[in-house]
């Protein structure tokens, strides 16, 4: 009876804190959708410090609550928080490299009209030997 009773909470324990896991991470997207819309389609200040700081304190808090639940012998609710962190780290990882795309790809649209402004006055460049 007692381990039946083990397993019930375990479970139950998963599921509830998976769900308000995810029901919170998405009320964050859709805030900061928000947030974008008002902005007219911009991208408002400070989004992406936002995301990086829901991406890296939500792994953190969800492998400190796995610990305890693995302390308290809960093993289903412990490993659906690890894979839950995982998750959240693998969007941080994406998250990360969307964002250093985006940084490259303004910069680059950046020097290359500096680039076309020193071909058309015909400066002479170590590229061309003249």
């Amino acid at each position: 009876m007692v381990n039946m009773l083990m397993w019930t909470v375990d479970l139950g324990s998963a599921a509830v804190l998976t769900a308000l896991e995810v029901a919170a991470l998405a009320a964050f997207w859709f805030a900061e959708g928000l947030k974008q819309w008002a902005a007219g389609g911009a991208r408002p200040p400070g989004a992406t410090a936002r995301l990086f700081l829901v991406l890296t304190v939500g792994p953190t808090g969800l492998v400190a609550v796995s610990y305890g639940f693995y302390r308290a012998d809960l093993p289903v609710a412990c490993g659906s928080q690890a894979l839950l962190a995982a998750a959240l780290i693998l969007l941080l990882a994406l998250g990360g490299g969307t964002e250093c795309a985006r940084l490259l790809a303004q910069h680059s649209s950046r020097s290359c009209p500096v680039r076309e402004r020193v071909r058309r006055r015909g400066r002479t460049t170590w590229r061309n030997g003249k």
